[in-house]
């Protein structure tokens, strides 16, 4: 498969999964997490299917559009291993990490922390998504949409 139809797979899997959240998380309180901001696409939909959330975001560098980057302290700048570490217990009632780099040895790396973050930022009940898989054991994996290939994306429950 090209890298181009590598990537369209994984935003359509991104899309599929993320369009499935609001009914999901609708009766779980807290704010919403989008750790990798990139350049807002994301951010974006999320802020479209939970109008009236907060949503917080995290990057290393703000490269967004200015109609897709929160404002104030809904921007958090800086190595994400380290901001989103001071957010662990914020209570969220969903986190959305697309940081892997499809890079074996770098998302390696990554997989040393972000689980451990994933499940410390959210609530009880609340979801995590992620484009690399998250083995902890306060996620439990649910069902991913009848449109997406199983480990294209990652879906979990926090227990």
């Amino acid at each position: 498969m090209s890298r181009l139809d590598s990537f369209i797979r994984r935003l359509t899997a991104q899309r599929d999964i993320l369009d499935t959240l609001p009914d999901m998380v609708a009766a779980v309180e807290g704010p919403i997490l989008e750790l990798g901001l990139g350049n807002g696409r994301t951010y974006d939909h999320l802020r479209e299917h939970f109008p009236g959330r907060r949503i917080i975001a995290f990057d290393r560098e703000v490269r967004s559009f200015a109609t897709s980057t929160p404002e104030g302290e809904n921007m958090v700048i800086g190595e994400i291993r380290e901001t989103a570490q001071t957010y662990v217990g914020i209570g969220a009632a969903l986190a959305h990490a697309d940081i892997g780099t499809g890079h074996d040895g770098l998302d390696a790396i990554t997989l040393t922390w972000l689980p451990q973050l994933m499940a410390g930022v959210v609530v009880s009940g609340g979801i995590a998504v992620s484009g690399l898989p998250l083995d902890h054991p306060a996620l439990r994996p649910l069902p991913l949409p009848a449109t997406v290939k199983e480990g294209r994306y990652f879906l979990y429950r926090r227990v």
